[in-house]
């Protein structure tokens, strides 16, 4: 039986970790050939090819900084030129600074901005021009552009917001060329900047619906629909995998 992207190839950026590798496993779970990037620790980018290859499919890292407008354009080139199509582009490096908002310095903005928004925007301009119809673009926000609930979130919030007038905009216009552009908006998951029994976990935890936090595989699910053939009709949307954290 044929998984639901044999044959598709996908670029995670931020794939080394947490959400990251969760959704890189997944996609090639399903049966894509998958990239990610990574800035520093390649020894854990190295371990998530290692399963992908292991489970069958092709994989590659490739170190880019995403602040680096040059290196995210090389970094999109090089997956296409090495697994030879990109079908997938998920959007997932993120820069996570917080503060008050009178000590957040002028670099701690530039720095956000380039990461989160900037480079959304580079590795979608830069991967459009690959993409055939059925291509997709998922990018990956945070419940926090639509509900702050602690103070010092206003930098991260704002650079978060700027991915819903991203995708309902790119939505619309690369809809005729059969290319989706949607949003996951993960709430409190399970990882290293934010794990499950974490100091604030208790009070985070009441502030969902659910009463408990999403693990990375729960996001990922999401994306690998939004990729998928099921997917083909959604376009401009926003997906909340939060717990009920916005309702």
């Amino acid at each position: 039986m044929n998984n639901a992207l044999d044959g598709k190839v996908a670029l995670v950026t931020g794939g080394g970790r947490g959400i990251g590798a969760a959704v890189a496993l997944r996609l090639a779970e399903e049966g894509a050939d998958v990239a990610l990037t990574f800035q520093h620790d390649q020894r854990r980018a190295d371990g998530v090819v290692d399963q992908i290859k292991a489970a069958g499919r092709r994989a590659i890292a490739v170190r880019a900084d995403s602040a680096d407008p040059a290196a995210v354009v090389a970094a999109v080139d090089r997956a296409s030129g090495e697994l030879g199509r990109l079908d997938i582009l998920v959007n997932n490096a993120g820069a996570f600074l917080l503060g008050p908002i009178e000590q957040l310095s002028p670099e701690d903005f530039e720095q956000t901005v380039a990461v989160n928004v900037r480079a959304p925007f580079v590795a979608s301009q830069t991967a459009v021009r690959h993409m055939v119809a059925g291509g997709r673009i998922i990018n990956i926000g945070s419940n926090v552009a639509e509900r702050a609930v602690f103070p010092g979130f206003s930098l991260y919030a704002m650079s978060k917001t700027a991915m819903i007038g991203l995708t309902k905009a790119l939505g619309r216009e690369l809809g005729a060329r059969g290319i989706t552009v949607n949003l996951v908006n993960p709430g409190p998951t399970d990882t290293e900047l934010n794990p499950a029994d974490g100091p604030n976990a208790e009070t985070i935890n009441g502030f969902t619906a659910v009463g408990h936090y999403a693990t990375p595989a729960d996001v990922a699910a999401a994306v690998v629909f939004l990729a998928g053939p099921d997917g083909r009709y959604i376009t401009g949307a926003t997906v909340n995998v939060d717990g009920g954290f916005t309702i």
